[in-house]
């Protein structure tokens, strides 16, 4: 458990943000049970902002990485506007992480390989769930559920063309440490040349 206090200094973080944020994840996972739950906001052509729960995928220096529905309200947005904010939030240890850049979709490879290792349950659902759209009752979803699982019966489940994954390109981090007297610490990292600036915000 991290104490409120505990100060989060700029000669104490690591000077790209990929690598901070790698701590902080390896701490959270720790002790918390889905660490790689974020926060995905999006936001439409008018822009206006939609926010949903999401699980991180992958991530690294060419970005932070999510599977999804493209049909989907995000989907449409991330058309409209690519370009996403995310949102991870460790209230045990006292931490949000905040980043925030263009988005672009990863290629069919990419997003085959993740499809194939997911529960077969859940690749019958992608095929089932048109996201975001209204039904008329549970009843008509597990029928078709129902229909799908006969449909593949024996056979692989193929990926969707509408299902695929979304990357995140970082252009800003923001770290965020909880202190008393909600005088908390907040580094942004923005891209200078070749590398990153670290700039402190005040609470």
């Amino acid at each position: 458990m991290i104490e409120p206090s505990e100060p989060l200094l700029e000669e104490d973080v690591a000077p790209d943000p990929v690598v901070q944020f790698g701590r902080w994840f390896d701490l959270a996972a720790e002790g918390l049970p889905d660490p790689e739950a974020m926060m995905v906001s999006t936001a439409d052509h008018l822009g206006r902002p939609s926010s949903r729960m999401v699980l991180l995928k992958s991530w690294g220096r060419d970005g932070f990485v999510f599977f999804t529905n493209f049909d989907s309200r995000k989907g449409h947005e991330l058309d409209a506007n690519p370009h996403a904010a995310l949102l991870f939030h460790w209230e045990p240890i006292a931490r949000q992480v905040r980043i925030e850049g263009p988005v672009v979709r990863t290629d069919d490879a990419t997003s085959d390989e993740y499809f194939a290792s997911r529960p077969r349950g859940s690749q019958i659902g992608a095929h089932a769930s048109h996201q975001s759209r209204p039904v008329s009752s549970r009843r008509e979803l597990d029928e078709r559920v129902a229909s799908l699982t006969a449909e593949y019966e024996g056979r692989p489940v193929p990926r969707p063309p509408w299902w695929g994954g979304e990357r995140i390109v970082p252009e800003r981090f923001e770290f965020w440490q909880q202190r008393t007297d909600r005088l908390h610490d907040r580094l942004v990292y923005l891209p200078a040349g070749d590398g990153w600036s670290i700039q402190r915000l005040q609470p």
